[in-house]
């Protein structure tokens, strides 16, 4: 990082995922940044949510702030910038409401048990054109298929542009192909401790948005973006290692190969599982990803390489023993969900929680688990605040600030007259 930079781009995950922050100039950049609380209170559609935590409403929304060491600044995309993800504190205190501080939490929890976690992700998107009418449709991809890679898949070099950036910004990505529907991509990051893992995909995201918008272009992490293709998943690899560096999702002495740590870390996964959807999949749309038969995590299962189950433990054993939580979708807040996935996996570690046998159907058309997720946003939000051992390992101020603005948005589309709904009965009714 020799370069020279006038800039730096402060950013911190809010609770919604978005990258907020300001730029401020290099020889002011020590001194962090301020904001105000009433950013916690905010819906996509940028209405407030009274009385929402951390929003300090009946304050008067007064400031919080950004704060980083300087030597946690990282290269950039951007020319003559450099960017760094904050923390959030308020009088010195970390914001409780905070998806940063709630995976600082789990990383520290999971610390009290000797180990540290590992992880690794993989994020799908979809790409869309403009459709000269103000939207988007579909880029078109003729000669597409599931594994491409090059001109035929990416016309636009929309993909060589990323990975330069990637490069650029040292944020690791390690793979990228098209998927088995067009125009989709899956996008997998490095291998590496909790934090900067989370850091690395918060940035990606923001990334890779912008590099495609250079181009004209919309990439979307949206969980359904499209009723007549896949759905775009957000997985999380993980792992955990001891004071020796040892990977202790591997027991070499067990059939299997996998210690009773990693199995108990499953059953914790597919106990909270309902629960987990309210934070893993925190949209309305998300819900139209998550169905039987549809390779989504839908199930409360988990398989020996198996794309049919929530929990896929991959073949390699050792130092690439994994476990792979297949719930989230790109519409999650990065650091929250993979704070959820930990603290579930650690609940059953410390419960010695049994996974029960491994799915034995094909996914598709048999299937032995029986327990899915909710069926909406709003049951999972339900799912969620009844899960009161998940709620305290999370955090509880940023369940309660998540579930607040979650139900306004949910009431937002309950009442919202959609296009589906005037195709259906506009002609007839």
């Amino acid at each position: 990082m020799s370069e020279s930079f006038d800039r730096v781009r402060v950013l911190w995950p809010d609770h919604l995922g978005l990258a907020r922050g300001k730029y401020v100039p290099a020889s002011l950049a020590d001194k962090g940044t301020h904001h105000c609380t009433g950013t916690w209170s905010l819906g996509y559609d940028r209405g407030m949510t009274p009385g929402t935590v951390g929003s300090y409403w009946d304050e008067g929304l007064p400031d919080f702030d950004a704060t980083y060491d300087m030597s946690d600044l990282r290269p950039s995309w951007e020319e003559g910038t450099r960017v760094v993800v904050a923390d959030v504190e308020r009088h010195g205190v970390p914001f409780s409401v905070s998806p940063r501080t709630a995976l600082h939490k789990a990383i520290a929890d999971w610390r009290t048990q000797g180990y540290e976690p590992y992880v690794g992700m993989e994020f799908e998107a979809y790409v869309f054109t403009p459709d000269g009418q103000g939207g988007w449709k579909p880029m078109e991809t003729p000669g597409a298929f599931v594994y491409g890679t090059g001109p035929s898949v990416d016309p636009h070099g929309l993909i060589d542009a990323i990975w330069a950036a990637c490069a650029m910004a040292d944020v690791p990505l390690e793979s990228v192909n098209s998927e088995y529907d067009s125009p989709q991509f899956e996008f997998t990051l490095r291998y590496t401790n909790a934090l900067r893992s989370a850091d690395d995909g918060f940035l990606f995201k923001v990334l890779a948005r912008e590099v495609a918008h250079r181009f004209g272009l919309l990439l979307s992490f949206m969980g359904k973006p499209m009723s007549d293709r896949g759905g775009s998943g957000l997985h999380f690899n993980f792992s955990f290692r001891n004071d020796e560096q040892e990977n202790v999702i591997n027991d070499a002495a067990k059939p299997d190969g996998l210690s009773d740590l990693a199995m108990h870390s499953v059953g914790g996964l597919l106990a909270h599982h309902q629960a987990l959807a309210g934070l893993c999949a925190p949209t309305v749309n998300a819900y139209k990803r998550l169905r039987p038969a549809s390779l989504s995590g839908y199930w409360a299962n988990w398989g020996y390489d198996h794309r049919g189950a929530t929990i896929r433990i991959p073949n390699e054993r050792g130092a690439a023993a994994r476990l792979e939580h297949r719930l989230s979708d790109g519409g999650a807040v990065v650091h929250t969900s993979m704070a959820a996935v930990l603290q579930a996996a650690l609940l059953g570690a410390k419960s010695e929680t049994n996974p029960g046998p491994a799915e034995s159907g094909n996914g598709l058309d048999t299937i032995d688990a029986t327990v899915g997720v909710p069926p909406t946003l709003s049951a999972a939000l339900d799912a969620l605040e009844a899960d009161e051992e998940l709620v305290a390992a999370v955090g509880s101020d940023l369940v309660a600030q998540h579930v607040a603005v979650k139900r306004a948005e949910w009431e937002r589309y309950l009442s919202a007259t959609t296009d589906w709904e005037l195709r259906e009965y506009l002609p007839f009714l």
